[in-house]
Order: C-alpha cells, then structure tokens, then sequence
C-alpha cells in the first residue's frame, strides 16, 4: 500500500455534521489504516466522494484499488486520504457501530416485547428496539419487514443482502398486526413473497403464544412459509419469554407440560412432511418445549445444519454432540478438590447426567442450579442467568467449593459483563472464590479436568 498523499481540511462546517459517519473504535497494527494515522475516535465521512451509512456500503466502496478517505478526525478537522491498495486488502479499521446513520427503530408494540419486560435501572442499550434489516443481513437479527420503504426493497435486491432473518409470528394478516401492534404488519406474505421472487433467502421465525397463534393459526403459519420453500429456508418455533417485569403489559402465560407436548406432536407431523418432500427438517422447535415437556431432545441429524442456533433451536443437541466428541480426561487430582457448576434450571436435566457420568480421582462436582430471581422464575434459560442470580445460588449452598464455573452463554456477546451489568470478577469477590468462565462443552469437560 502507498498512500498517495493527504489533504488537510478546516474544520468541519455546521452543515456538515449531520453527515452520516463511522466512528472507528479500534485501529488494526501494521494495517493501511495504521499507516495513514488513524486512532479510534477518528471518523469516517465518506468513500470517493459518497457518504457511506453502513459497512455494506463501506465494503462495496473499498473494493477499487483507488480509494479515497474523508476522515473527520478528532478536533473537528478533516483530512482526505488518497490511497493505493490490494483489490482485495483491508484496511485494519472496526467502528463503533456497523450502521453509520443510525439503527433503525422498531415501529411495533409487540404483546409479547421482550424490551417492555425489562426491569429499570440497566444500562441503556438493552432498552434498544432495533429492526433493522442491515442487522438481519450482518449479524442475524431478527426483523419484521413493518419499517422498510421502496428504497429500502430495493436496496435488498441491488445488493443481494441474503439471507435475512425475519419475525413473521403468524401469517394471517389481521392476527399478524394485532399481535405486533401495527396494521403495516399485514401484508407480511406479500412482502415475504417480494423477497423471496428475487432470490433472497429468508429464515423465519414464529414466538408463539398460548391461545393467541398456536393451534390451527400455527398450522396457517407453518404451511405458508413452507409453501415458499426454498426460499424460505427454516422456520424456528420458540415459546413467549415473560418475565416478572409485565405491570404494563398484555396478559400472557407460558406453555404448560401438556401443551408443550401438544406444540411438539403438530409439529412433529410436519417436521416428517417436509422432509419427506425437501430432505430438511425445515420447521424446528425450540429447546425449551422439549425440556418443559420432559421429552427428549432430538437426535443430531433432525437439526440439519443448524440454521437457527442462535435463536436457541438445537443449542443442547449440539452440547451433547461436543460433550461426547471430547475426550474423557484421564488423569485426576492428587489432593482433593471441589468445583461447582452453575446453570438455568432448564439445563440442570441436561448436565446433571454429563457430570454424574464424569469420574475424575480426588474431583468432587457440583452442580448448582441457579433460578432467576432478576427476571423472575418462568425464565428458566442459563443465557439469561445474571450475575445477582449465580451469586445467590452459590451463596444458597451448603459448603464453599475450591472454585466455580459458569456458563459463558450468560455473559453479553463480545463482552464480560452479564446482564445487571456485574462482572464474573464481581462474582468471585462477593463469593470470595476463584470463578471461570466455560464457553460450551469441551470448554467445560476441560476445565473440570485440569482446574489450576
């Protein structure tokens, strides 16, 4: 890379500010980036003389071998780089945000919002209902389709943004608007269709409701999207989550056992449908109807490739795959030693045989099950665990142990921190013990065979 020269600018104009930008957060060593100069807090204002409002368009943009850079830096002034690059290197920069604009605000008043069940007092970003189909395109998150203009379909179809990942709850329009509050959400099959006629792959999903879209709504909403396979490539069903935080909210209950097993026979039949038709699966349940109706947990294969683990579908089927494809460990300890392990009360069935089944010499395993006094004890998933709730189970037993660990899936993706905003560090020094982080199964069997 050269870089051909750079031009300082004044300072920025007041017109200029509201300028979409990227603001870098963090400068790669030894990169194009780090050679110009740049350092986090710099920001980007546009790509050859175009303002750019995300990384999708910055990655289109930076494809030329020719680039130029308007950067506003720190101090308010403006610098233009001129550079000369691989068609294919990289330039070293990651921003703050992957949307330069901004995040595209959810316009519905869903019955079963999560965001609306959170408690006061957390940190800000959790209170952020984002639908944005930029977000969908990069990450997965899951859209509604409710907020997208003309411009914005025609975005999607220029730049081939597929897969997405779309919130569609039920097809029947009229129940579709009521359940997400907003009459824009009927046309949700003619917009489905829209995408899918120009080639972009869809991956769906149904929260379902008792008595608001199971029963012969969800057999609608299951023969729709698979009647627009194969580009509608997997549907996952997962229950409503309520927390205890619902003063303002529509009333919802969860899934009993028996209906929980009654949402697993219907699809069931469908589940045998489509893959007697297509090979695939195509329609998957999550986890937690299986654990709430104490039946067992689909073999590996019904999974597919996984299309929506994320989304909690199958995230135990492949913690028991990665459980027996590590090897046992061997070697024990010299001197005697005890470990808890922490989880939800949904995991406590599932690891409670892994670990009994663990011989190691001189290791004492226990497991702890942690309830979920912070959103409340119908949400029994380990990923919503906080670190209050781990500190009262651990405090709640009856011996103190050598150390503890606990479930990395409880932890903000990218970040060390859960939920009520404490750290694993602040568990250990409430706790007064050494406490680790295990990031799935082989991570776990591992830590329990060689804790130092």
């Amino acid at each position: 890379m050269h870089s051909k020269g750079r031009k300082k600018r004044p300072q920025v104009p007041e017109e200029r500010k509201t300028l979409t930008k990227g603001t870098i957060c963090r400068v790669a060593d030894d990169s194009i980036a780090a050679e110009l100069g740049l350092r986090p807090g710099d920001a980007l204002l546009a790509v050859n003389g175009e303002p750019v409002s995300d990384i999708i368009d910055l990655s289109f943009a930076l494809a030329d071998e020719n680039v130029e850079l308007l950067v506003a830096r720190q101090n308010g002034e403006e610098e233009l780089f001129a550079i000369e690059k691989d068609y294919d290197q990289d330039l070293g920069l990651e921003f703050e945000s992957a949307v330069f604009d901004r995040v595209r605000p959810c316009a519905n008043n869903c019955v079963f919002c999560f965001v609306d069940q959170m408690p006061p007092g957390m940190r800000e970003s959790l209170y952020i209902k984002d639908d944005d189909y930029r977000l969908s395109f990069l990450y997965g998150n899951f859209i509604t389709l409710t907020n997208l203009s003309p411009r914005d379909f025609a975005r999607i179809r220029r730049l081939h943004l597929s897969p997405l990942y779309v919130s569609v709850h039920a097809t029947d329009g009229d129940l579709r608007a009521s359940l997400l509050g907003n009459p824009r959400a009927k046309n949700i099959m003619a917009r489905l269709r829209e995408l899918s006629d120009s080639g972009i792959e869809l991956h769906t999903q149904v929260v379902l409701c008792p008595g608001l879209n199971d029963g012969p709504v969800l057999e609608r909403t299951v023969a729709d999207l698979f009647a627009l396979a194969p580009g509608v490539l997997s549907l996952a069903i997962v229950p409503v989550g309520l927390t205890r935080h619902r003063e303002k909210c529509r009333p919802l209950r969860c899934f009993t056992p028996d209906e929980a097993r009654a949402v697993i026979a219907a699809v069931s039949a469908w589940q045998s449908r489509c893959r007697a038709e297509t090979g695939s699966t195509f329609v998957y349940l999550a986890d937690e109807f299986y654990l709430a109706a104490g039946l067992p947990i689909p073999e590996y294969d019904h999974y597919d490739d996984f299309p929506q683990l994320e989304n909690g579908v199958g995230i135990v089927r492949s913690f028991l795959a990665e459980w027996e494809e590590t090897a046992a460990p061997k070697e024990g300890y010299a001197t005697p030693r005890r470990i808890d392990v922490v989880c939800g009360v949904s995991a406590s069935a599932v690891l409670a045989p892994l670990i009994a089944g663990l011989s190691l010499k001189n290791l004492t395993i226990r497991l702890v099950t942690a309830v979920n006094a912070f959103f409340g004890p119908s949400v029994t998933v380990t990923g919503l665990l906080t670190g209050a709730d781990i500190i009262a189970a651990l405090r709640d037993a009856d011996s103190p142990s050598d150390g503890v660990i606990i479930p990395g899936v409880a932890l903000r993706k990218g970040e060390n921190i859960f939920l009520d905003g404490l750290t694993p560090e602040d568990v250990a020094r409430v706790i007064g013990r050494p406490v680790r982080v295990a990031h799935f199964a082989a991570d776990l069997k591992s830590q329990l065979a060689a804790w130092r």
